[in-house]
C-alpha cells in the first residue's frame, strides 16, 4: 500500500526573518558609516552600495535617512508604556517606571541613553538627530499617556493622565541627556552608571510625594 507524505511545510517566520536580518545588515552598514563620516555627509547611495543593496531596498526598509542612524526608536517610544502595562500586581507606574531604569542602568541599556561615545557624538553633530531624537521623546511620553489612560481608566487627553505622563517621562528624558552628556565628557561606564543611578534616587524621588500610589495595579 502505498503511504501518502505530506510535504513539509514551510519554517513559521521564515520570511519575516530573512526581513528582519536584511534590515538589520543595513542598519548596519549605515552606523558604520555613520560613525566613520557623519550623517549628513553620507548618502544613501553609500549605504546601499555597503550592504550590497539597491537603494529603493534600503528606503523601503527605512522610509527616513534618520531612520537608519536610530534603528531602536520603536523600542524606545513603547518602553515607557510597556513597563507600565506589564507592571506587577499593586504595583504604582512609579514605582514600575523607577525599577525598570535601575534594571537599564545596571544593564547599560542603550534605550536609556548608554549609546557609547562615537553614536552620542554622532547625534550631537547632527541637528536633524538630535531633532528626531526629540520627537521620539514626545512620542514615548504619548505612548506612556495611553498606558496610564488604560491603567486608570481615564481618556488619554485626561489632565491628570497627561501631567503624570509628561512628568514621568520629562524624568526619563533628563536622565537619558545626563547619560549622554557624560558619555561625551568622556567618563567611564561604571562611572556613569553610578552618577545616573544617584540621579535617578533624586529625580524619581521628587515625584513619590504626588504619584507614589497613582496607577496602582
Amino acid at each position: 500500500m502505498a503511504t501518502h507524505t505530506t510535504p513539509p511545510s514551510p519554517q513559521p517566520g521564515l520570511r519575516e526573518t530573512k526581513k528582519q536580518e536584511s534590515r538589520q545588515l543595513i542598519s548596519d552598514a549605515a552606523t558604520r558609516l555613520f560613525l566613520a563620516q557623519g550623517f549628513e555627509q553620507t548618502t544613501i547611495a553609500e549605504i546601499a552600495a555597503a550592504a550590497r543593496v539597491a537603494k529603493k531596498t534600503v528606503t523601503n526598509y527605512f522610509p527616513r535617512k534618520e531612520d537608519l542612524a536610530l534603528d531602536h526608536q520603536d523600542a524606545f517610544t513603547a518602553s515607557l508604556g510597556r513597563v507600565v502595562s506589564d507592571r506587577r500586581p499593586g504595583e504604582s507606574a512609579l514605582a514600575a517606571l523607577r525599577r525598570a531604569f535601575t534594571d537599564a542602568v545596571a544593564a547599560a541599556d542603550p534605550v536609556a541613553g548608554f549609546s557609547g561615545p562615537d553614536f552620542a557624538r554622532m547625534i550631537a553633530d547632527s541637528a536633524i538627530l538630535a531633532n528626531r531624537l526629540r520627537e521620539l521623546h514626545e512620542l514615548r511620553e504619548a505612548a506612556l499617556a495611553e498606558a496610564l489612560a488604560a491603567a486608570t481608566g481615564a481618556a488619554t487627553d485626561d489632565i491628570g493622565v497627561r501631567t503624570a505622563a509628561g512628568l514621568l517621562s520629562t524624568v526619563h528624558r533628563i536622565l537619558f541627556d545626563r547619560i549622554q552628556r557624560l558619555t561625551l565628557a568622556g567618563e567611564d561606564e561604571a562611572r556613569i552608571r553610578a552618577e545616573v543611578a544617584a540621579a535617578a534616587e533624586v529625580a524619581f524621588g521628587l515625584l513619590e510625594p504626588s504619584l507614589a500610589d497613582y496607577a496602582a495595579g
